[in-house]
């Protein structure tokens, strides 16, 4: 399983088009053969910082989402509202070791 974590920062202008975005699109994510959760954070200190936070079955999986013609038109309407890079990490969930 992949963890992938996905931070966002969009212009402050922008934050309601991009949930707009997300609302519209997030079912169909998360339907995509693979993807096993999907959701979104919004960061309490900067509420322009957003998160995903998806599982995967596997690396392959979420690379054909990144293929896809869905992540190819969500990215480019999402990318247009940016204010900073975006930032991923691939993560593997460890359990907590006292």
């Amino acid at each position: 399983m992949l963890k992938r974590i996905v931070k966002l920062t969009f212009r402050e202008s922008e934050i309601t088009t991009f949930k707009k975005i997300f609302e519209e699109k997030k079912d169909r994510i998360r339907g995509f053969e693979g993807c096993k959760h999907l959701e979104l954070w919004q960061s309490k200190n900067d509420p322009r910082i957003f998160f995903t936070y998806s599982y995967w079955e596997s690396e392959n999986d979420l690379e054909k989402y990144r293929h896809s013609d869905l992540f190819k038109e969500t990215w480019k309407n999402t990318k247009a509202l940016f204010d900073d890079r975006p930032e991923a990490w691939s993560v593997d969930g460890l359990e907590y070791l006292p």
